[in-house]
Formats: C-alpha cells, sequence, structure tokens
C-alpha cells in the first residue's frame, strides 16, 4: 500500500483527508490491538462492551494456559531438563500475562495519545510537514509489520507443528496413548486426552498462543507508532527553527516572535506526548527487560540441547523463536534510540542556525530550548533502564552470561 497523495496547493482536500494518512500509519497496529481489546473503538449501544469481552476472554485463556502448567511442574514433571523447558514457556506466558494487564490498565491514556496523534494529522497545513511525518509514520508501520511477521511466524509454528512433529504421541506405561499438547496440563483438574475436551483445550492452547504474541506485537507497535510519530513533530520543529531567521515562504508573512511562539508550543506539545508514551509503555518495557534475558538465554539452551539430540524440527522452531524474541526487543531498543537522538538534535539545530542576527530576547528563548533539549525524551523500562542500543547490548550479554551458567549447573 502506497501512502495517499494530496495537491500542495488545496488546503481544504488537504485537510479533508487526513485520516487517509492515520489509517496508513495505524491500520496494523490497530488490527492487531483491537482484537484483543486495546484499541480504543468509537462503538455505540451493546457493542461498546465488545472490548471489554475481548479483554475477559484474552485473560481466561491466558489463565486457563498458565494455571495448569505451573501446577504441573510442580506435582508431575520429574525431568530437571523438562522443567527447565517449561520454565521458559511458562516465564514468556506470564510476562506476556502481566503486560497485557499493563495496556488494559494503561487503554485511557493510549486512547488520549491516539486522539493527540489524530489532532496533529488534522492540523498538518503545509505539503513538506506531512512529507515528514508520513516518513517517520513508514518506519514505524514496517516495524510494527516486521515484528508481527517474526512473532506471528514463530508462534503458529511452535503451536501447530511442533506437537505434532517434534513431540509426536507417546504411548504411556498404561498402554494408553497420550496426545501432545501445546502447554502441559494438571491431570488432578481435568483428563485432557479424552474426547472431546483433548479437542477444546488444543483450541484453547491456540487462542491462548494468538494472544500471547499479539501482546508483544501490539506493545512493539504502539511504541513504534507513538515514538517515530513524535519523531515526525521533531523534524517540523527543525524545520522550523532552520527557517526562524528568514521565515517560511510555505507559512507566508509572519513576525518573527510569532515564529518563535510556534515553536515553542510545538516543543511543548511533543514534551507532553513523550511523558505520555513513557507512562503508557514503562511497565510493558520493564517487563520485556526483565524477561528477555532470561528468555533469550533459555532458547539458546533449547537450541544447543536439540541441536545434540538432532531435533531438527525443535531446533527450528526454537530457532525462529529465538530470532523473533531478540527482534523484539531489538526494536524497543531501536525505537528508544531513535527518540533520544532525535530529540537530542532540537538543542543542537537551535546552535547551528544564524542566531547571532536574532535579536537577544529571541537569543533568551533559544537558550531555553537548548536547556529542555538536554533531557532528551526516552522509552524506560520502569524508570531504571533507557530503552537504547547499548541497553540491548547488555541485555545480549547478560542471556549469554545465564547461557553460561545453565550450560555449567545443568549440563
Amino acid at each position: 500500500m502506497h501512502p495517499p497523495t494530496r495537491r500542495q496547493g488545496d488546503h481544504e482536500r488537504r485537510n479533508a483527508n487526513y485520516e487517509r494518512d492515520i489509517a496508513y500509519v495505524t491500520k496494523q497496529s490497530k488490527w492487531i490491538l483491537k482484537s484483543i481489546g486495546i484499541w480504543p473503538a468509537m462503538l455505540n449501544g451493546t457493542a461498546k462492551f465488545l472490548s471489554k469481552i475481548a479483554i475477559g476472554i484474552s485473560s481466561f485463556v491466558l489463565l486457563f494456559a498458565i494455571v495448569p502448567c505451573i501446577l504441573y511442574i510442580l506435582y508431575e514433571e520429574k525431568d530437571t531438563i523438562m522443567r527447565l523447558k517449561l520454565c521458559g514457556l511458562l516465564c514468556f506466558c506470564v510476562t506476556s500475562l502481566l503486560k497485557y494487564w499493563a495496556l488494559t490498565v494503561r487503554k485511557p491514556t493510549i486512547e488520549n495519545c491516539i486522539e493527540e496523534v489524530r489532532i496533529d494529522w488534522k492540523q498538518v497545513e503545509i505539503q513538506r510537514d506531512r512529507e515528514m511525518m508520513l516518513k517517520f509514520g513508514r518506519t514505524g508501520r514496517n516495524l510494527t509489520i516486521l515484528c508481527a511477521v517474526f512473532m506471528y511466524s514463530g508462534g503458529a509454528i511452535y503451536h501447530t507443528i511442533m506437537p505434532q512433529y517434534a513431540i509426536g504421541t507417546l504411548v504411556d506405561e498404561h498402554n494408553r496413548t497420550i496426545k501432545p499438547l501445546v502447554y502441559p496440563t494438571y491431570s488432578v483438574l481435568f483428563d485432557a486426552q479424552t474426547s472431546p475436551v483433548y479437542e477444546l483445550v488444543y483450541v484453547l492452547h491456540c487462542m491462548c498462543g494468538y494472544v500471547i504474541y499479539s501482546v508483544t506485537a501490539g506493545a512493539c507497535g504502539l511504541a513504534a507508532l507513538f515514538a517515530t510519530h513524535t519523531c515526525g513533530q521533531i523534524d517540523i520543529i527543525v524545520s522550523r527553527l532552520n527557517k526562524l531567521t528568514h521565515g517560511d515562504p510555505a507559512k507566508g508573512r509572519s513576525t518573527l516572535d510569532a515564529r518563535l511562539i510556534e515553536i515553542v508550543e510545538r516543543h511543548l506539545r511533543v514534551l507532553r506526548f513523550s511523558a505520555k508514551i513513557e507512562m503508557v509503555l514503562q511497565e510493558v518495557c520493564f517487563l520485556e527487560f526483565i524477561s528477555s534475558a532470561f528468555i533469550i538465554c533459555l532458547v539458546e539452551y533449547y537450541c544447543l540441547t536439540d541441536w545434540k539430540q538432532s531435533n531438527t524440527i525443535s531446533l527450528t522452531t526454537y530457532m525462529i523463536l529465538l530470532v523473533s524474541l531478540t527482534f523484539n526487543i531489538f526494536i524497543l531498543c531501536y525505537i528508544g534510540e531513535l527518540l533520544i537522538e532525535k530529540s537530542s538534535s532540537i538543542g543542537m539545530c537551535c546552535f547551528m542556525i544564524d542566531w547571532v542576527q536574532l535579536p537577544t530576547k529571541t537569543i533568551h528563548g533559544l537558550i531555553l530550548i537548548i536547556a529542555m533539549s538536554n533531557s532528551p525524551a526516552k522509552i524506560t523500562a520502569g524508570k531504571i533502564v533507557d530503552l537504547s542500543l547499548f541497553t540491548f547490548g547488555n541485555i545480549l550479554k547478560t542471556s549469554l552470561a545465564y547461557l553460561s551458567f545453565f550450560r555449567t549447573t545443568v549440563i
């Protein structure tokens, strides 16, 4: 899909078609998050409860997989290697459930941020501004698509191919055929091997997998949407700063004070929007940061054990999952790095323009903008660690350290 185009001189048409641009940059995130009840929907009557129903069903299927899995690990599974494999699966499910609840709690703030994005697109008056916003909007859209492709492809293989071909059916000591399940169940609660219980449990497990990967891809899509939108607004501010001394022909005649006031207002709006992004994502990023090193380490360990056992299907599945999980945390760290770099560029731009030609009063205003840029917008993991490429490197190093520990103690 190509971005919609409009004629530069047609002001009414430009404002009338802003929804096409919004649909272009938000479509993927909207599809993912709407299916699990996180994306705000303007519905009337009984339909307005659909999102609450989706949240209730999604939470149920996650708990349906998590609770029996915990009981199975504690009371039935005795093999250390299998317990370790199930702990990785359980950790990923629990983290996804906590991230889902965090997004549910932050849903009003998410709705407010989406509304601000709509307002910014609606207020675009210059074609050059729209092109800058579309450039970063396209980046956010592509990051969301990549994350969704990696997560859903890895999850689909793990939930369909791996149970059937890597695990397969087993025969227990009582000569019963044990059919494979994605998540283990505690036999005291119910017998998952009888029909139609097995089919129902398998469907619920697949629904659980969809919710898990939708939460991961949706959170990444939200971060990409909001952060790249902020970067587009920052580029507009930089463009205004570069034309501060001589004026902008596209904006017509305006006084120096009016141009500076517009810049300051845009900068303050960006700072407020960045603070809301931080509020929306801080719990999700904290859970992602804490769990990533451990889960990536476990998946690396599974790859090594399957390599030794020559289990090709299981090894391929875990390799795809490893790439998916690593790419997901990389996207979050890349988005954080991009946001820090872009928000810091405003202060540098203030310094690089021909400020010596400006009145003293205006220079004082620029000094305040530079001072605000010294504390750039960022995405943090629970206000503890800034997400950046340096943080991504530390996560990988930590996962390798954990891997070395597991190989020493378990093997």
